[in-house]
């Protein structure tokens, strides 16, 4: 059975997967080690990297050409009473500062609203 969180996440993935403008996958981040070697191996993007990471397709003004642009967009998925590592926050800050999306989703209405906060 899931936890709270993991159903959170699918509730979002399936939520959004019928956006067009919108493309999120899921982002595992941990550690195990090589079977060969017993040396830890490091897999996903980075410590405290979101749950879900991907796009959201915008279209830039007809001063800028009219074409379409991908933003980064990264959601930290948390229960109702979850809080964000310090790692985590840092990488939210990170990606807003470079001007992608980021934010906290307790639900698919969350979601909803990081991504449209963020509008074209």
């Amino acid at each position: 059975m899931a936890n709270a969180e993991t159903k959170i996440q699918q509730e979002i993935r399936l939520g959004l997967g019928t956006r067009d403008d919108v493309r999120l996958f899921r982002n595992q981040v941990g550690q195990l080690p090589d079977p060969r070697t017993g040396r830890p191996v490091q897999f996903g993007l980075a410590k405290g990297s979101a749950d879900l990471v991907g796009w959201k397709t915008v279209e830039v003004t007809p001063d800028m050409i009219g074409d379409r642009i991908a933003v980064f967009t990264s959601l930290e998925i948390k229960t109702p009473k979850g809080r964000p590592s310090a790692t985590q926050q840092a990488w939210m800050r990170a990606v807003e500062n470079a001007g992608g999306i980021a934010g906290i989703a307790r639900s698919v209405e969350d979601a909803t609203d990081i991504i449209e906060r963020h509008a074209a």
